[in-house]
């Protein structure tokens, strides 16, 4: 349908319900009514049909089929009922509309709905509001039945339910009126003693009557108890087990509220103390063995003596017990709901106090007495004597003293125990007394550097501290170390030392009474005078020399070989040195006593090695481009060829370059000079070049009978030629006999202009290509004689 001056209706859906879809649009010019048609998507396909006037712009269709997808089209018409303008829309009208079966309550908070499902929905809508109107709430609900939360308790609700398909949701159901129950009763429990529990809350409004029921944990039979107050106390319960109490109120209508739970322990029995004893291992602590009770969390042991220990388990345990104590100790249980109060108190008297020992005297060497000071109510005493090296003795004694032998070199630890019917006193005082140290055994003197004597001994028992001195011709060196060696450093070349060790102690002082020991340094340092090559590979290096005894070796170190002679005098040689290698040279003296610091290091370098290849190759009549491999060594290099012309050389600092100067047809000689950095030279001769032979000269083209071409050219020597002309039309080739120097070309095609080229033959029948081209234009017409020439 046209638009009338480019104006269409514009058609919308407004709101669809189960059995009605309205529409709006937009005024047509000229229209005085609008008919609006609903047709089915799905057989059967029977419309219906609204009409409306010229001012109206929105519109329903009514008595539709629910969940059904419509075309929807508004046609706007004339007075003769013809349709100017014509727009059309599909939608899909609502589910049907489902009712509710049955709503009711079970939590303070929420109402359960149920209701009937209908064809096409997606879903449910459950209303729920207060008769004020001052709550409204909707519930989106997959399925019946639905729950609507977030609920006052015990408040009267008024619910319906609308179904809803992807487009639209139907009218509210007939609404029905549900009530939320009571709020349950919070419950707070605590348990005074160990068989009762008492429950407390606060009064829960409308509530006529409160029910509770007590279980034992992990059982299911469950003692109900109703009351109007608002607390409960339980009695003749077991002790220390916990108990759950589930509490509900009740309205004027008999209708149970919510429900709340609260669980509680009781109170733990009393424990009863069965053993308190000392540990074996620590007098100082106090074990209180007792029964475990059910129920308890821990427990705690209190002491007369102001002592306590918390525990979780038998026993618990006292820590810093003192001796010559009298302990009475009760114990109680705890847990969560609070102690089960104390036991019956036990008694139990400690330990006596450890002596005070006096000290260690020594009459005479390796014989000791160990004195001590008297302790109440002791019936023995028992000292125990351990040596370092774990030996020990005790002796057991109703004295104040005890005799035991003690050698040179160790440290004894000394310890005395008091005894009664209570038991053995704690560790007091330990006693540490050290002998003398014993000289040590298996002593080494060794030459760890040239100026470096390495002393090692075997350690001493006691030592505290190790002096070493050694003492030479005119200087004297000390090291003190607590370690079993010593270096003593900086010594004088090719010098004897006396050595002294003396063990030391700082209780008992230095043993002076060691063996002496000797020591030889190595050779001094030798100097090298020069080094002397002879000739490319062979080397005369001399050098200082102040100790005849001495075996010299110079070493020659390069990135990749080592070298080496060695000599009793002041020089050796050394042969068969490679090409082109920087060596780094030092000398070094060895005696019996060891290698002496070798001599400051001097730089040697072999002239460089001849390149492995060397390539010439023609550019030009007169220019060559040699290249070659690189050589080691080698910084720069200079290629030359020879003739009896001449010769023509290059210097380069890389492995190739331009030669100029070029002899045609000669037969040169190869050679080049390779340089190192520092200025070594070696000569390198390579298989001879020979250049190529020398292109033509003056070369003409002379017009012949018969449309031919003669090509001419000047030469020295008998060579084979070959001329070619190349045209934009055609090519040609000619070729004379040996010596020649002219050819002729037939039938050639004139009004061309012809490039020539005219090239030795080479004996194996290669073409030169370093001839250089002449262009010519050959005319139709004209002398026979002259050619243009370009």
């Amino acid at each position: 349908m046209a638009c009338v001056s480019n104006a269409c209706i514009i058609l919308s859906v407004f709101t669809v319900t189960s059995k009605s879809v309205t529409v709006q649009w937009s005024r047509y010019p000229g229209a005085s009514s609008y008919k609006i048609t609903a047709t089915p998507k799905q057989p059967p396909k029977n419309p219906s049909f609204s009409q409306f006037g010229t001012n109206d712009v929105m519109g329903s269709v009514n008595s539709l089929i629910p969940n059904t997808l419509y075309e929807m089209e508004v046609a706007a018409m004339d007075n003769s009922s013809n349709v100017l303008s014509q727009a059309t829309v599909e939608e899909t009208t609502a589910p049907e509309v489902p009712y509710i079966t049955k709503a009711y309550s079970k939590h303070s908070d929420s109402i359960i709905v149920e209701f009937n499902r209908v064809p096409g929905a997606r879903k449910y809508i459950l209303r729920s509001e207060t008769k004020s109107g001052e709550f409204f709430l909707e519930t989106q609900v997959p399925d019946s039945p639905g729950v609507i939360l977030n609920l006052e308790p015990h408040t009267d609700y008024i619910i319906s339910v609308m179904s809803a398909n992807a487009g639209s949701r139907s009218q509210p159901s007939l609404p029905v009126t549900a009530k939320t129950v009571l709020a349950a009763p919070r419950l707070n429990a605590s348990s005074p003693d160990n068989s009762t529990i008492i429950v407390r809350w606060d009064h829960v409004a409308q509530a006529a009557l409160y029910t509770l029921c007590i279980f034992k944990e992990g059982s299911a039979t469950c003692v109900k108890h109703n009351t109007t107050d608002t607390s409960l106390m339980f009695s003749a319960l077991e002790a220390g087990t916990t108990y759950c109490i589930k509490g509900h109120a009740w309205d004027n209508n008999g209708i149970p509220g919510d429900d709340f739970t609260v669980c509680q322990i009781t109170r733990p029995s009393v424990p009863v103390i069965t053993q308190i004893m000392l540990s074996f291992t620590d007098p100082q602590v106090l074990f209180v063995n007792f029964t475990v009770v059910r129920g308890a969390d821990h427990y705690q042991a209190v002491s007369s003596a102001g002592e306590t220990c918390m525990s979780t388990d038998s026993p618990c345990v006292i820590n810093h017990v003192i001796c010559g104590q009298t302990h009475t100790i009760t114990i109680s249980a705890f847990n969560q709901a609070g102690s089960s109060g104390p036991s019956i108190p036990e008694t139990f008297i400690t330990f006596p106090c450890p002596p005070e020992i006096l000290g260690v005297e020594e009459p005479y060497p390796a014989n000791c007495t160990l004195q001590w000071g008297a302790v109440d109510w002791v019936d023995y005493y028992i000292a125990f004597v351990k040596r370092d090296d774990g030996t020990e003795e005790f002796c057991n004694t109703t004295t104040r003293q005890c005799n035991y032998i003690c050698n040179c070199g160790f440290t004894y630890f000394m310890n005395v125990f008091a005894y009664n019917k209570a038991g053995s006193s704690a560790l007091g005082q330990v006693l540490n007394y050290t002998t003398i140290p014993c000289c040590p055994t298996s002593v080494s003197v060794s030459l760890v550097s040239p100026d470096t004597l390495k002393i090692v001994w075997l350690p001493v028992r006691g030592a505290e501290l190790y002096e070493t001195k050694a003492v030479g011709t005119s200087d004297v060196i000390f090291c003190n170390d607590t370690d079993p060696q010593c270096a003593l450093s900086n010594l004088r070349c090719d010098t004897n030392y006396r050595v002294v060790l003396r063990p030391c102690s700082e209780l008992r002082g230095c043993n002076n009474t060691c063996e002496l020991h000797t020591g030889e340094t190595a050779p001094c340092t030798p100097e090298i005078l020069s080094i002397t090559q002879v000739n490319a590979s062979y080397v005369n290096v001399s050098w200082s020399a102040n100790n005849t005894a001495a075996v010299y070796t110079v070493q020659m170190v390069g990135q990749t070989d080592f070298h080496t002679c060695q000599s009793t005098g002041m020089f050796c040689e050394v042969p068969s040195l490679p090409c082109g290698t920087t060596y780094e040279v030092s000398a070094v003296a060895r005696t019996s006593a060891g290698s002496s610091y070798p001599s400051y290091t001097v730089p040697l370098e072999t002239a460089p090695c001849c390149p492995d290849s060397l390539n010439v190759r023609q550019v030009t009549q007169a220019m060559t481009n040699v290249t070659w491999s690189a050589a080691t060594g080698a910084s720069s290099y200079i290629a030359a060829l020879s003739s009896l012309h001449g010769m023509a050389k290059c210097h380069s600092l890389e492995t190739h370059c331009l030669m100029g100067c070029i002899t045609c047809g000669t037969n040169y000689t190869v050679s080049m000079m390779a340089i190192s950095r520092t200025g070594h030279q070696s000569e390198c001769i390579y298989r001879g070049f020979s250049s190529y032979a020398c292109c033509p000269t003056h070369v003409k083209l002379y017009r012949m009978s018969n449309h031919s071409i003669r090509v001419s050219w000047s030469s020295s020597g008998a060579m084979s030629y070959i001329a070619n002309l190349h045209g934009s039309i055609s090519n040609y080739t000619c070729t004379p006999q040996l010596g020649g120097k002219f050819c002729d070309v037939n039938n050639i095609t004139c009004g061309d202009v012809y490039t020539v080229v005219v090239a030795p033959v080479s004996r194996d029948g290669t073409t030169i290509t370093l001839c250089s081209k002449r262009m010519f234009s050959v005319s139709c017409s004209g002398s026979n004689v002259g050619m243009g020439k370009y």
